[in-house]
């Protein structure tokens, strides 16, 4: 957080430097609620194995939670931040801008901590989207008169990997469980320890390791739904500042760099929508001639540049352009994605400690849920090294892919896909309860969210909207 941060902080009035602090307290909040939420998914298994004790499975877990966040880059964040066309439903820190930020999150801890509290494991990522949506749809709804303001097919992109990752989880840990009874014959990997009963060797550290590898996956995964959260804040309350890559001391002249390039490629490419294309990168190429930083840009252009790059690549998409132009122009948008896309260093290691240190505490209750009530017998060394392998698996992909899923539904699945494996029963009554629990999350959080965001909208009279006219609706992403 530089000097400049400081002045774009001291512009704000007092009304909403405090909502900014609070907004940032809650967003933080969510992370280290998502912490201890789902510090059962990495060490329910070496718990109930009896590999490590409880304290150290935690403190080693949150270690590598922490370390995960820093290893896990910022394409997961981008996927949650672009659930929403920001840049139209955010107005210059307005009031309306920061109820809708201060809702969404609200709904999240509010879920999260109600399934905390009966021992469910619901997943973080859809609690969050589905407070995204939440504050989405009311706002459309209210300045639109449609449900256009929500980017629909990144939220169908998103649901689907929420949707299928359970099922991932629950097949790929069952033929896993099912090879290694092919494979490895010792009898006590497939039977519940007894008391006083210890891993072999080599069971241990494998124990250890799929701990450790869930906990490094579940870190670079949900810690990005973290950095997307701080990143609506900033952007929401301080939009100049955070508009554009300021950091970076050389990507202004990148990216004028490549819109230049891509006004070159595309001349003499006819069409309405080229055209706009074209318009969009005048306005990146003029604003940004002579200009190394976009520090040295004036704050109210930043907003400006924003938008017509934020356009430009929606619009390209719709273009109609032949595949071998959009390969060719490639490295040149990614160029302009890189001067929007970005997460300050100070943002990545303040969700790390958030994330890490939520992950140490609060743990017992997801954990007697996972370990005791989903199968009928007590976890197996087999069905735990199993579960997690899949887990950290599927999480790793999902990252590679830049899909946020959910590491409690992998995990939950995957124990019960051992556990039918393993014949050794299922509780359906739990299964049921963790099933209504997924099913209800999405809507509720939907739901608490728009409620929020109305009442919010309601309450504050600086925060009512203002309608759009159709016209520009359609023009604004």
């Amino acid at each position: 957080m530089t000097a400049t941060f400081w002045e774009a902080f001291r512009d704000l009035s007092l009304q909403n430097r405090l909502f900014f602090g609070f907004a940032l307290l809650i967003a933080f909040a969510f992370e280290f609620i998502n912490g201890f939420h789902d510090t059962a998914n990495a060490v329910t298994t070496v718990i109930y194995t009896r590999t490590l004790k409880a304290t150290w499975a935690v403190i080693f877990s949150g270690v590598l939670n922490f370390v995960g966040v820093l290893l896990g880059g910022t394409a997961v964040a981008f996927s949650i931040v672009n659930l929403l066309p920001v840049d139209l439903l955010i107005d210059s820190a307005s009031a309306r801008a920061v109820i809708m930020v201060i809702s969404l999150l609200l709904a999240g801890v509010i879920w999260n901590l109600t399934t905390w509290w009966y021992g469910l494991p619901v997943s973080s990522s859809h609690t969050l989207i589905g407070s995204i949506l939440g504050v989405g749809l009311a706002n459309s709804l209210v300045t639109r008169g449609d449900i256009s303001g929500v980017n629909w097919s990144k939220a169908g992109e998103v649901g689907l990997s929420l949707l299928i990752s359970p099922l991932i989880g629950f097949v790929s840990a069952a033929a896993l469980l099912l090879t290694m009874k092919r494979v490895l014959r010792e009898p006590r990997l497939y039977h519940p320890p007894d008391d006083g009963d210890e891993p072999p060797h080599w069971v241990r550290w494998l124990l250890i390791a799929t701990c450790g590898g869930v906990s490094l996956a579940h870190g670079s995964n949900d810690g990005q739904k973290g950095m997307g959260l701080i990143l609506l804040v900033l952007i929401g309350f301080l939009p100049a500042h955070y508009a554009l890559d300021v950091m970076h001391p050389t990507r202004a002249r990148e990216t004028r760099e490549a819109a230049v390039a891509i006004r070159t490629a595309l001349d003499g490419t006819q069409g309405p929508q080229v055209n706009a294309l074209g318009a969009d990168l005048e306005v990146v190429s003029t604003q940004l001639a002579g200009i190394d930083s976009f520090a040295q840009v004036p704050p109210h252009a930043r907003w400006r540049i924003r938008q017509s790059i934020y356009r430009f690549r929606r619009d390209i998409a719709q273009a109609g352009l032949p595949p071998a132009t959009l390969e060719a122009l490639r490295p040149y948008r990614a160029a302009l994605g890189r001067s929007i896309e970005y997460v300050p260093l100070w943002v990545v290691v303040s969700v790390a400690l958030a994330l890490g240190t939520g992950t140490m505490i609060g743990y017992k209750r997801i954990v007697v849920t996972v370990a005791e009530k989903i199968g009928k017998t007590h976890l197996t060394y087999a069905q735990g090294a199993a579960a997690e392998l899949v887990a950290a698996a599927t999480i790793g992909l999902a990252d590679v892919a830049h899909m946020p899923v959910s590491t409690t539904q992998v995990l939950s699945s995957g124990i019960a896909g051992t556990m039918w494996a393993n014949k050794s029963g299922v509780q359906m009554g739990t299964l049921r309860k963790i099933g209504l629990a997924w099913a209800m999350t999405l809507p509720a959080a939907t739901l608490l969210a728009a409620a929020l965001f109305t009442a919010g909208g309601i309450l504050i009279p600086d925060a009512r909207a203002t309608r759009i006219p159709v016209a520009a609706s359609h023009h604004v992403p």
